[in-house]
């Protein structure tokens, strides 16, 4: 029932072409993307902005879901919760590492630890749970 890596990929590339994402791994437990940081992803100060990731960490855990439960379009978030921990570098790719922490039949938990790409600090911590339709219970 779960999906690969290309699967995902080649789903995410028809149906959101928008996303700047890059899926780098996934499995049934989690995923790991990553996203290049340009002058259109910055906010004043120089840094990432907050709705970008976000975005990063919400994709994240769809993709790290349809490693786990298949190519289900109708799987939505019905909440997201961010700390942002420090400031990312301008001149780094965000990484964002995606675990899922509880799956059931109807709502799926995941937990994203976001990065500057070359650095252990963690910049943000996010939780998001998501909906399941009811064609999979």
């Amino acid at each position: 029932m779960s999906a690969t890596k290309e699967e995902i990929v080649a789903f995410i590339t028809s149906e959101f072409p928008q996303t700047k994402c890059i899926i780098e791994a996934v499995d049934d437990s989690g995923a790991t993307l990553a996203h290049d940081i340009g002058i259109d992803e910055l906010r004043p100060g120089g840094t990432v902005s907050g709705p970008v990731l976000m975005s990063i960490a919400d994709v994240a855990i769809y993709v790290a879901i349809l490693g786990k439960i298949g190519i289900v379009p109708l799987t939505v978030t019905t909440s997201l919760t961010i700390n942002f921990l420090r400031k990312p570098s301008a001149q780094a790719r965000i990484i964002a590492k995606c675990t899922l922490i509880k799956v059931g039949r109807t709502l799926i938990v995941g937990e994203v630890a976001l990065y500057s790409e070359g650095s252990s600090d963690m910049v943000a911590h996010v939780v998001g749970t998501y909906s399941v339709p009811p064609q999979l219970n």
